[in-house]
């Protein structure tokens, strides 16, 4: 009896044995072939984060959100950002824009300018202890100031660090030590059906605590209405989220940042139920990307891509011999494909990124979403009745590795600003613009024919009454996706002219 004991014993330890040592090596032989990474604690790490727990249950077994809200609240703040209007003086002559004629412009009623500044409100999440603040970039867009107010009523002008239009997401910076903030979760471990709470300021109501669960994951379809491409892999939850609470936070029952509430789904603008969340596993790259490069390093695979079913209904001649019913469908490439370099082809399915499940398209855009450039990932194709792995070296939109740098607009267009004078404004019958002091030989504004003296009055439809105005417009187009510049204002001889000029080098 004691020898089959031993035997059985020894055979135990011989299976336990063996099945860490294929854990090991497996681990081992996945380092070596220089798969990345897409721990989303370590863009917590960017920000000098300390993870919590704060998971609490009443005495009847009930989950208890009291200590995840208390640190929330405090860690959430209120953001007004305030696009200030050109100052125009209604009493002076005016010079009529052809566009404005027979558009109207927004500014103006009754033909008198509305020099009003536009204010909006929003939320925002401290994420460092020494005032990094994520929010929307739709709450801060094209603001000339952005004020942040704490839960303890202090007050703060924020500076923008960088802005992502496409995940929709912006990174503020606010001068303080020692503030309250709120540790990056996994927003991958959230299942559907788990406790959430939304916090914000709705309807400038500050520290607003909302709870629900989470209704769905992976949620596309929303957004992209400005013409922006868009991420497509929302975190949809039952939570109420309303106006103002753009930017807030969606925590777990840790107290944790699982989510950036960004938008609601409604017909008449207010809670019906349904809200989206960006997951902190995309945002909190995007910031970490913001911080350290001051744009996002935005990594391709470089494939046109459908989810099953749709591919199946466009092009049934194609897919007939489909038998998977779960992935992204490959429906061609672009130029330069690191997908295609890496042996993928039309017609396969992509069912697996590094290990992990994808399902459709929009699991597979989170997955590449957390990448950069260089990276290295592994692909799990169906193709026929067989599965195929393929290593692929992800590029960025240019079709190579290297680190995009974010682009210094001003020195680009090779221009200097002066203020312009009353007087001057009289002469030429206008009430707002800024001069053109000077220009570079090698600038973009010679080579489009800008001269000194030209008065511009409107920067990609903004009006510029400041240098302040001219700097914000030019380095906003610099770090957005169409890097173009269409500027209206007028020639030191009264002509008005129009100029556009491109960014990109």
């Amino acid at each position: 009896m004691k020898r089959k004991l031993k035997t059985v014993s020894l055979c135990m330890l011989v299976v336990l044995f063996s099945v860490c040592a294929t854990v090991v090596t497996y681990n081992y032989l996945e380092h070596k072939r220089g798969y990345a990474s897409s721990d989303m604690f370590s863009y917590g790490q960017e920000f000098d984060q300390k993870n919590i727990h704060l998971a609490n249950f009443t005495p009847e077994g009930y989950p208890d959100f009291t200590k995840a809200a208390e640190n929330s609240v405090h860690a959430v703040v209120h953001i007004k950002s305030t696009i200030k209007a050109a100052n125009n003086n209604s009493r002076q002559p005016r010079m009529i824009d052809p566009f404005e004629f027979f558009f109207g412009d927004p500014g103006m009623r009754g033909g008198e300018c509305n020099a009003q500044p536009a204010v909006g409100y929003g939320s925002g999440v401290i994420i460092s202890a020494d005032g990094y603040v994520i929010t929307n970039n739709h709450v801060i867009d094209k603001a000339n100031e952005i004020e942040v107010t704490l839960n303890d009523n202090n007050k703060y002008t924020a500076k923008l660090i960088g802005t992502d239009p496409v995940t929709d997401i912006a990174l503020l910076k606010i001068e303080g030590k020692d503030l309250p903030y709120i540790s990056f979760g996994n927003s991958d471990q959230l299942k559907v059906g788990e406790w959430v709470l939304a916090v914000g300021n709705p309807f400038n109501l500050t520290s607003t605590v909302t709870a629900g669960i989470v209704s769905a994951k992976g949620r596309g379809g929303i957004g992209g209405g400005n013409g922006e491409m868009s991420i497509q892999s929302y975190i949809q939850t039952d939570a109420a989220i309303n106006r103002g609470n753009s930017g807030g936070a969606l925590v777990n029952i840790d107290g944790q940042l699982v989510g950036i509430n960004t938008a609601i789904y409604s017909q008449t603008g207010d809670f019906a139920g349904y809200g989206f969340a960006v997951p902190i596993s995309i945002a909190g790259k995007v910031v970490a990307d913001l911080k350290e490069y001051g744009t996002v390093q935005r990594a391709v695979l470089g494939v046109m891509i459908q989810d099953i079913a749709v591919a199946k209904e466009v092009s049934p001649d194609k897919t007939k011999d489909i038998k998977v019913t779960e992935g992204a469908y490959v429906g061609g490439f672009a130029d330069r494909s690191p997908a295609k370099q890496a042996g993928i082809v039309e017609g396969d399915v992509i069912v697996a990124l590094n290990n992990t499940k994808i399902k459709n398209v929009c699991e597979l855009q989170d997955q590449i979403n957390r990448f950069r450039p260089g990276d290295k990932v592994k692909l799990t194709v169906n193709r026929g009745s067989s599965e195929k792995i393929f290593d692929v070296t992800l590029k960025n939109s240019d079709g190579n590795t290297s680190i995009v740098k974010k682009t210094d607009g001003l020195s680009v267009v090779g221009a200097a600003f002066i203020e312009l004078s009353d007087q001057k404004k009289t002469d030429l019958g206008i009430g707002y613009g800024v001069e053109v002091a000077g220009v570079d030989s090698n600038g973009k504004f010679k080579k489009a024919g800008i001269q000194k003296g030209y008065v511009i009055q409107k920067i990609n439809e903004q009006p510029v009454n400041s240098i302040k105005d001219v700097e914000r417009c030019i380095q906003s187009a610099a770090t957005g996706s169409d890097k173009g510049l269409f500027i209206s204002g007028i020639n030191p001889n009264g002509n008005r002219r129009f100029y556009a000029i491109d960014l990109n080098d």
